[in-house]
């Protein structure tokens, strides 16, 4: 459940990876390899704060697909 914060929603880091569909590991990962930007709202305790805009972001890096490049198969 989304808590109200200053008029503002946020999501937890769980719902927030839940909304989106993907893992807690995964999430720390691609955190870890800079393949995307963390939250930038903490609440008291430091936990992250997601935002709307944060899951859909995080949402359209996770649904993209890379196109390989062309591989010759020999027979």
């Amino acid at each position: 459940m989304p808590v109200n914060i200053n008029g503002q929603q946020f999501y937890r880091t769980k719902e927030a990876l839940a909304k989106i569909g993907i893992s807690r590991p995964t999430w720390f990962r691609w955190l870890k390899d800079n393949l995307v930007e963390d939250v930038k709202h903490t609440d008291r305790r430091g936990w992250r704060l997601f935002t709307e805009d944060d899951i859909e972001r995080i949402s359209n890096f996770a649904n993209t697909v890379n196109v390989a490049d062309k591989v010759e198969i020999r027979q």
